[in-house]
């Protein structure tokens, strides 16, 4: 049986956990370097936010929708391999934090509806 990735295993990790521990920080921040730190710190701050279409990441200058593990910043679009299982922007490593350790700021709305605001 081959050997799950670091993604992987990190996932497995917090969702036995259910919460963020040294060790764990310690393996996302080593797998996914300042990625990693980002996200968590997103996490923290309370920057996950779900809407009733999508999932939110309020990013340092913009919000951006993951969604199925993709994101719409151009971290996302320019700078990672499809290739590389490790490779992923933080906002897709907070939206996968935030919901093992029930860290998520529901909205009962559209998104859709809010983003004509913004």
């Amino acid at each position: 049986m081959p050997e799950p990735n670091p993604v992987d295993r990190w996932r497995a990790d917090l969702e036995e956990a259910g919460k963020l521990t040294p060790a764990i920080v310690e393996q996302i921040s080593r797998v996914h370097g300042d990625r990693g730190v980002r996200a968590i710190e997103a996490v923290a701050e309370g920057r996950v936010k779900v809407y009733r279409d999508f999932t939110i990441v309020v990013g340092y200058e913009d919000e951006y929708i993951v969604e199925d593990g993709g994101c719409t910043c151009k971290d996302s679009e320019y700078n990672l391999d499809p290739d590389d299982p490790t490779e992923h922007c933080w906002h897709v490593l907070a939206v996968w934090i935030a919901r093992r350790v029930g860290h998520l700021d529901y909205h009962d709305m559209w998104y859709s509806e809010v983003r004509e605001f913004l």
